[in-house]
């Protein structure tokens, strides 16, 4: 009865999956795709990532991810290990061994799995979205040379039939042009082997801040069994990634726009639909919602969603309570766009329209996030911003009566404008939300990089000391920034963030 089922399945579905290049053989459970070589149909299994032949739609040819090249990749890796040659012509060691593990699976309950997330620098890299993989760069500083090694799971038909196609160690050195791929497995062997052949050695691991358990105590185990002086000599190769992540490649800023884009949209329509008494749960599937359907794989992260007081709470990510009339909503939400973030925060009146104490601290807090966005084209610090933003949110709040005309020195009103808005202004954004955490904020922003600049004003429903027309109020307006050569592109400009246009956004809102 199965069987018949199966192939009743089959020839009802089959023509569909024949018009877009799949074959699957009835009641199997290998799929390939079907690649035209020279006039004659051949065919090639799915591996474990999109690759242009199974995903036409999302993949060129030439793209190891979309928008991006497998030269890129390449490129990538040159870069990083041209900056650790830079650093080794520092030590008296010639060879230098790499690795990078892939993030693990990770899972809410026992064989429940989270949506599944690449570790960034491992990705950036290699391009690989598998997890259970281990890059390693086996480097030679006399030579100037290196071999690049993927760690990748081995084929297996039982998981395959749960999890999907794997990639395994036949194809993978021609999907990510590395010189060789081996069984995840045999990654302590590797080790071992390569100590006994070069055992004056630096190791490039970041023992701090490990990604995937496994890996982490095979490595442990290395340098404690090891006689070599690895153990002494090992540094994080995490700061030369992030100091190549900071600066976008052309490639890299499409991405970007486009998941801005799509953000923006999404915050855009989300606004236009809310009204009184909607949730801010509702809220929150609204933007996700919409953000997905206009191409986004999911959210970056989990949105703030805030109505009224709950605003004051900086990270606030419960999303269950009811939106009154009368009250302000922040929302603070971006997409992942193959793996690249965006990250917006617009504050509107739910009402469809601002009070005029709501729209007096909404404008003086406008006209300080535009004044600071023109600021970077100066291509300061983003430590510096900070600086400049307390000196103009103190000014612009002491114009609207929240900060005592009575404070005048430059320290009292930068601590006047910390108690109203007491986080940084701006970080750096790319594959990760709060991008390449290692680099300083002290450093002059240079063209290619992304930042965000996002002032708020919070006001506590307990703060006696301003007009109680104030309290509970929270605002924040958070855009992202390209800077250029020239100046400054704002990536999130589509979407709406001046009261006239809010209140224009909620007047058409869909019925």
């Amino acid at each position: 009865m199965l069987q018949r089922s199966c192939r009743s399945f089959y020839r009802r579905i089959y023509p569909r999956l024949k018009d877009v290049g799949i074959s699957l053989n009835p009641c199997s459970t290998k799929a390939t795709v079907q690649q035209d070589v020279g006039g004659v149909q051949q065919a090639r299994r799915l591996l474990g990532q999109p690759t242009h032949m199974s995903h036409p739609q999302l993949l060129n040819k030439g793209e190891l991810m979309p928008g991006i090249t497998l030269t890129e990749f390449q490129d990538r890796r040159n870069a990083f290990v041209a900056s650790i040659l830079n650093q080794a012509s520092r030590t008296d060691k010639d060879n230098h061994l790499v690795v990078i593990p892939a993030a693990p699976q990770a899972y809410m309950s026992q064989k429940v799995p989270y949506v599944y997330r690449q570790n960034s620098d491992f990705l950036y890299l290699t391009g690989c979205l598998e997890p259970d993989s281990v890059l390693v760069l086996n480097i030679s500083q006399s030579s100037s040379s290196y071999k690049a090694s993927l760690f990748v799971r081995e084929r297996n038909a039982h998981s395959e039939l749960w999890d999907g196609p794997r990639t395994g160690v036949d194809e993978a050195p021609k999907l990510f042009d590395v010189d060789e791929a081996l069984p995840i497995e045999q990654l302590n062997q590797y080790l071992t082997a390569y100590a006994k052949e070069f055992p004056n050695f630096v190791l490039w691991y970041d023992f701090r801040q490990p990604i995937d358990l496994k890996v982490h105590q095979i490595l442990n185990m290395f340098v404690t069994e090891t006689n070599s002086s690895a153990g002494q000599a090992w540094i994080s190769p995490r700061k030369i990634v992030h100091e190549l992540r900071i600066i976008k490649s052309p490639a890299e800023i499409a991405l970007m726009r486009k998941s801005c884009q799509i953000a923006s949209k999404s915050i855009e329509t989300t606004i236009a639909s809310s009204y009184p008494g909607i949730s801010e749960h509702q809220l929150f599937a609204t933007v996700d919602y919409h953000n997905r359907m206009n191409g986004a794989e999911y959210l970056a992260y989990l949105p703030v969603v805030a109505g009224g007081e709950r605003a004051n709470i900086i990270h606030y990510i419960n999303n269950s309570q009811i939106v009154k009339d009368g009250e302000l909503v922040l929302m603070d939400a971006g997409c992942e766009y193959h793996s690249y973030s965006s990250d917006i925060t617009r504050t509107w009146p739910v009402s469809g329209r601002f009070s005029p104490k709501q729209r007096e601290v909404y404008e003086a807090l406008l006209s300080v996030q535009e004044e600071l966005i023109s600021l970077l084209s100066a291509h300061i610090s983003l430590d510096s911003l900070f600086s400049t933003m307390c000196q103009l949110l103190a000014m612009r709040l002491k114009e609207v009566g929240l900060i005592s005309s009575k404070l005048t020195s430059k320290q009292e009103l930068a601590q006047a404008a910390y108690s109203f808005c007491p986080h940084h202004v701006s970080h750096y954004l790319g594959m990760d939300v709060h991008d390449t955490e290692l680099i300083d904020r002290r450093i002059n922003v240079l063209p290619g990089m992304i930042v965000t600049v996002e002032p708020g004003v919070y006001i506590s429903s307990d703060n006696t000391s301003v007009d109680p027309a104030f309290r509970g109020m929270g605002i924040r307006i958070e855009d992202d920034i390209l800077i250029t050569d020239s100046g400054v592109e704002n990536l999130t400009a589509m979407c709406s963030k001046h009261p006239d246009d809010i209140e224009n956004l909620m007047k058409a809102k869909p019925q």
